[in-house]
C-alpha cells in the first residue's frame, strides 16, 4: 500500500517539520541526548520502573495478584510488537527522510516501514499495562511512553501519526487482553506464592495462603494455678 503522508501540505508533515525543526537548531550534545534517550533511554527506565513496582506489589497483602498485573505489562508490550509486524508489512509507509529531504535524521539507516512506530506501541503498552496494575507507575509509565513518541519524531525517523497509531496499538491490546491475561497469570502467581519460590510474588515469611497457623503450647493461666494450689493446701491440713 502506498504510504500514508501525501504530497503537498498536511498537517502531519507539518507537525513533523515543527519538531525536527529543534533538532536543526539544538547543541549536539543534546541531541547526542535525544538519540540516546529516545532509542535505549526510555525502555531502559521503563524496565526499571517494572522492578520498582514488583518490588513495592510483592509487599501488598495481595502480592500474588497484583504481581499478576505487573507481568501483564511487559507481555502486553510483546503482544503489541507482534501485531505491528503484519500492519507494518501492510501499510509499508516508508520513513519520513525518504519522502522528505532536509530533515535532521539523528538515527541514520533505518531502512524498515515507519508506520506504526515500534518504540511508541511497545513503551504506550507498557504504561498502560502498568496502570492497569498500579495507577501511580502507570502514570509514569504513560509519560515516558509520551516523551518517547515525541523522542521518534524528534529524531525524524517517524511522523507523528506513526507514534499515535503506535500509542493506540499498545494501549488496545494492554486494554483488551487485560482481563483474559488476568485469568491465566493469577493461579500462576498463587501457585508461586505456595512454592519456595514465593519470595517473588510476597514479601516476608508469613504463613503460606490456605494453611493456618500450628498450635502453640497451651499455660494454665496463673490464677487458676494459686486456686489449686489453695486447695491442696486445705485438704494437707
Amino acid at each position: 500500500m502506498a504510504g500514508l503522508a501525501f504530497e503537498g501540505p498536511n498537517p502531519d508533515v507539518d507537525v513533523l517539520d515543527g519538531i525536527n525543526g529543534l533538532a536543526k537548531d539544538a547543541p549536539h550534545w543534546v541531541n547526542r541526548a535525544m538519540e540516546f534517550v529516545g532509542e535505549y533511554g526510555i525502555i531502559a527506565a521503563l524496565g526499571v520502573l517494572c522492578l520498582l513496582a514488583w518490588w513495592v506489589a510483592r509487599r501488598r497483602p495481595d502480592g500474588p495478584a497484583a504481581i499478576a498485573g505487573l507481568l501483564w505489562a511487559p507481555l502486553a508490550a510483546g503482544l503489541a510488537l507482534l501485531a505491528n509486524i503484519p500492519i507494518r508489512g501492510f501499510v509499508e509507509r516508508p520513513r519520513p527522510f525518504k519522502d522528505h529531504a532536509g530533515l535532521a535524521v539523528l538515527i541514520p539507516g533505518k531502512s524498515d516501514f515507519s508506520f506504526v512506530s515500534d518504540h511508541a506501541t511497545l513503551t504506550m503498552a507498557v504504561g498502560v499495562g502498568l496502570f492497569v496494575a498500579h495507577r501511580r507507575f502507570g502514570l509514569i509509565g504513560i509519560a515516558l511512553a509520551l516523551l518517547e513518541g515525541f523522542c521518534r519524531v524528534y529524531m525524524g525517523v517517524h511522523y507523528p501519526t506513526d507514534v499515535i497509531g503506535g500509542f493506540a496499538l499498545g494501549t488496545a491490546v494492554a486494554l483488551l487482553l487485560a482481563p483474559l491475561a488476568q485469568a491465566l497469570l493469577v493461579p500462576m502467581t498463587a501457585a508461586i506464592a505456595r512454592s519456595p519460590l514465593a519470595p517473588l510474588v510476597r514479601a516476608g515469611r508469613g504463613a503460606e495462603p490456605g494453611r493456618a497457623a500450628e498450635p502453640g503450647p497451651v499455660v494454665p493461666a496463673e490464677p487458676a494455678l494459686r486456686v489449686r494450689a489453695g486447695r491442696d493446701e486445705d485438704l494437707a491440713a
